[in-house]
């Protein structure tokens, strides 16, 4: 799935981090229980995307993560670990969002093309939204906050599969930009570089990508952790500046990525964030 994070989100220590995963900006002591929840993610993802798995060997071992979450011996070692993370540490709710991420992985080793743009959002609910609902219910976060949370993490995951046109092809057989934005996407997938007809797809899917990131906005705001606040708005930040190279550059011919000084000025905000007079929690999304 190569999923990008959010505050959120755990994001490629598989591949390349592009935001922050569990960063000294959060709390010491929900870092551990981040972490774990990032490592169980990352090798859930791996399962999903090993080339060399048939689909039901898939399937088979991402039931052993399911039976970890359980707390069943045999179950996956990782998985087993963050339920018990969860467990001691108090947030064994936390587990739901787990079993969420699940299902986006079971979908990845069965499904290898969207028809729709409906379709993607879909996916995005079960493979990149949890990630954030996880953090929001870890720091005890309003329901004025899913919303907007939603959205980034939508949006994220969908920069995501912009960078990795080429490769989930390539690699994978995985073609996640809709038929109704590009039609008849393998040629053009096969080349170098963006045919006009496929720039056109990706300029479509970065303006949607962007109304999703103005959504988004909102969100360090309506948190009542700072910390959260800081983390959250350096990972917003670090997805309008990816966002930007992608609207300049083409994904087909090398990798887009953030660069060191779009880190340095995600750092800055994020650190200013944190030092912000804290909000009443009474006030969040103006609840009572």
């Amino acid at each position: 799935m190569r999923r990008n994070g959010t505050a959120v989100i755990e994001t490629t220590a598989m591949k390349s981090e592009n935001f922050p995963v569990g960063s000294l900006l959060l709390r010491r002591d929900l870092r551990p229980i981040v972490h774990a929840f990032y490592g169980f993610a990352r090798r859930a993802d791996n399962v999903a995307d090993d080339p060399n798995l048939t689909a039901d060997a898939k399937l088979a071992r991402l039931g052993e993560f399911d039976r970890g979450l359980d707390g069943t011996p045999a179950g996956e070692p990782v998985a087993r670990t963050l339920r018990e993370t969860l467990e001691t540490t108090g947030h064994a709710e936390g587990v739901r969002h787990a079993r969420a991420l699940l299902g986006a992985f079971r979908q990845d080793a069965i499904k290898t093309r969207y028809a729709t743009w409906e379709e993607l959002l879909a996916y995005c609910r079960m493979s990149a939204d949890p990630v954030g609902r996880f953090l929001l219910d870890l720091h005890g976060e309003a329901p004025s906050t899913h919303a907007p949370s939603d959205a980034l993490c939508t949006a994220l995951q969908i920069l995501n599969h912009l960078q990795d046109l080429g490769r989930d092809f390539r690699e994978l057989d995985r073609i996640y930009m809709p038929e109704d934005l590009l039609p008849h996407s393998e040629a053009a997938l096969r080349e170098n570089h963006a045919s006009p007809a496929l720039r056109a797809a990706i300029d479509d899917a970065l303006c949607r990508a962007a109304g999703l990131l103005h959504r988004a906005a909102e969100l360090p705001a309506l948190l009542a952790s700072r910390r959260l606040s800081g983390e959250v708005r350096a990972i917003h930040f670090l997805a309008t500046r990816l966002h930007d190279r992608l609207c300049r550059a083409d994904p087909m011919a090398g990798r887009v990525a953030p660069g060191r000084t779009d880190f340095a000025g995600a750092a800055i905000r994020g650190a200013a964030a944190c030092l912000r007079r804290p909000q009443p929690r009474a006030m969040i999304g103006g609840l009572p």
